[in-house]
């Protein structure tokens, strides 16, 4: 089967970058979009707008690998993590291994 194409192929448009914008946020803004969808003791949030680090205590991490609460917050955070969070460090604990972390200090 052959289909007639209207307009003949732009190889140059392949060559041409493709250009992101990322709008940055602010760590409250994060804050607040994991704390809307997980249950949380603490959320604390650190960064620049573009690039953050985030430490939350959560017993929705119970029996949940290390992969698995990652998911959980970046679902909780939706679109943002492709469209305005270019980098996010995440440390996820449960309430026992965070007393266990603060004991321990």
């Amino acid at each position: 089967m052959h289909f007639n194409c209207p307009r003949k192929p732009r190889p140059f448009l392949e060559r041409i970058p493709k250009v992101y914008i990322l709008c940055s946020m602010d760590p409250k803004e994060i804050r607040a979009m994991i704390e809307t969808k997980l249950q949380s003791i603490s959320v604390e949030v650190d960064g620049d707008g573009t690039h953050f680090e985030a430490v939350i205590v959560s017993p929705e991490f119970e029996g949940k690998s290390l992969l698995e609460r990652h998911k959980l917050v970046y679902d909780a955070l939706g679109d943002a993590m492709k469209e305005r969070i270019h980098a996010l460090s995440l440390k996820t604990y449960t309430p026992g291994q965070w007393e266990s972390m603060k004991a321990g200090a």
